[in-house]
């Protein structure tokens, strides 16, 4: 099995951005600096100008710095966390995860998912959907109270053959003329970690899934 971690090295360009905007407000507080003194060096001593303005301005650029200080400050404290966020998806390699929410992975022509009914039902109609939210199958499924296994092998309502990817199992169980609670869960093994958009995703097959998707791992 091959597993891998891909980053992004462009995880530093908002600390550049800070730097930049850090070094703009200098220029422009040096600016402001040199206008005031040469304002003051040629205002009229008899009638001095009002230089309420000015101080405010002072404090104006005083709390822009802070801020400018405080979102880099935030922005360090977020790096540091999508590290660690990083480190602790890396731990997932290997493993096999139960993924909630339905996804599940067609690989090699194969997809298994567990859909759990709160009670017995009279009629159960399980919806598969790709990655585009088309329905490409439906069909009955069991009515038993409790967990039920689902394997599908890729192939449509129309007889085709579909290729690997993400899928979704959706469950609408009734009874009586009302609603079962299901829910659905499907388990696939990690092969890679995918960091490209700053936030860990777990790859099983070609279907990615965030963290707060993994209800349990086991080796």
């Amino acid at each position: 099995m091959t597993t891998g971690v891909n980053s992004n090295p462009a995880s530093s360009a908002p600390a550049s951005s800070a730097n930049n905007a850090t070094s703009q407000l200098s220029s422009n507080f040096d600016t402001f600096l040199q206008l005031l003194t040469t304002q003051l060096q040629h205002q009229d001593p008899l009638d001095p100008m009002d230089t309420s303005q000015f101080t405010q301005q002072l404090v104006e650029y005083s709390q822009v710095e802070q801020q400018i200080d405080s979102n880099t400050n935030l922005q360090t404290l977020i790096s540091q966390g999508t590290s660690q966020s990083a480190a602790y998806a890396t731990s997932y390699l290997g493993k096999t995860v139960t993924v909630s929410g339905g996804e599940g992975s067609l690989s090699n022509g194969q997809a298994q998912w567990t859909y759990n009914l709160a009670t017995a039902a009279t009629s159960t109609t399980l919806s598969i959907t790709d990655a585009h939210g088309n329905v490409v199958y439906s069909g009955s499924g069991p009515t038993a109270a409790g967990n039920n296994a689902v394997t599908w092998n890729g192939v449509d309502n129309a007889g085709n053959q579909l290729p690997d990817g993400t899928y979704t199992l959706a469950v609408k169980a009734t009874a009586g003329g009302q609603t079962v609670t299901s829910s659905v869960t499907s388990v696939g093994t990690v092969s890679e970690i995918d960091m490209s958009n700053g936030t860990p995703q777990l790859l099983i097959g070609s279907m990615e899934v965030p963290l707060s998707s993994i209800s349990s791992v086991k080796n």
